[in-house]
């Protein structure tokens, strides 16, 4: 039976405010550092793969986790976040400075739009998440520990719960929709996955996986705190049914 962990990375330098040059050079704050040692406290198992994105705060978030599993194979899959921004056209600037082009994105509801060179399309995103899940999916008692981004991992949520809603393993079509774009953006206003939190995945080969909980325990600033990540607990259907506005079509 395969077990597949999703973890958000640290807390980066742009989680915090600060101007950034591009995606990949992002790195952690000591916060973000702390919080990729609670992570690596987290295991009670060591993983048999553990995967980093090409970005490094990923690279940064799994250093603690790799050290205390130096037997672990360490891969780099394509989990990285969704640039749908060109990093070539905001140099140097924050989150905040960038949030009324992001907003303008969303708004736009254009699944097929590139904004430039570095950016990727939403159709794009979701095609490489897919293929992300069809590897997965190829395990078969293996645990797996992938530390990812915010963005790929809702993804990940949406895609699975979809398929548990609509009782359907079908990749979502190449041509996606306006609508369904929408209902993303609305699943990603749903609920909050702070930094560090770890998205789990347990099911039998051949079946496809409910969303499992989503724990921040392990994170000393989370772990009185209900940040809405609990509801998704793997046989919670009442939860599943009321995110169907934002997830089925």
């Amino acid at each position: 039976m395969p077990t597949v962990w999703f973890i958000r990375h640290g807390e980066s330098e742009a989680n915090v405010g600060l101007p950034t040059t591009s995606p990949e050079s992002v790195k952690l704050t000591k916060r973000g550092w702390k919080q990729a040692e609670y992570i690596a406290r987290a295991f009670t198992t060591q993983p048999d793969i553990i995967v980093t994105s090409p970005y490094i705060r990923t690279k940064e978030t799994a250093q603690p986790t790799l050290e205390r599993f130096p037997a672990s194979r360490h891969e780099k899959w394509q989990v990285q976040e969704f640039t749908y921004l060109s990093p070539s056209q905001y140099q140097n600037t924050t989150i905040e400075e960038r949030r009324p082009l992001a907003h303008a994105y969303w708004q736009c509801l254009n699944p097929l739009h590139i904004d430039g060179e570095g950016a990727e399309s939403f159709s794009l995103f979701i095609q490489r998440v897919q293929q992300i899940l069809t590897k997965i999916f190829t395990y078969e008692n293996d645990f797996i520990a992938i530390f990812s981004h915010e963005q790929f991992i809702r993804a990940v949520l949406w895609i699975i719960a979809r398929r548990v809603l609509q009782g359907n393993t079908q990749d979502i079509e190449n041509n996606i929709s306006p609508e369904e774009m929408q209902q993303f953006h609305q699943f990603l206003k749903a609920f909050s996955m702070p930094n560090g939190s770890i998205a789990q995945f347990t099911w039998r080969v051949g079946e496809t996986p409910r969303p499992g909980k989503i724990i921040t325990d392990h994170l000393p600033e989370w772990k009185e705190k209900k940040s809405g990540v609990d509801l998704w607990l793997q046989n919670n259907t009442t939860t599943l049914a009321s995110l169907k506005t934002c997830i089925s079509i």
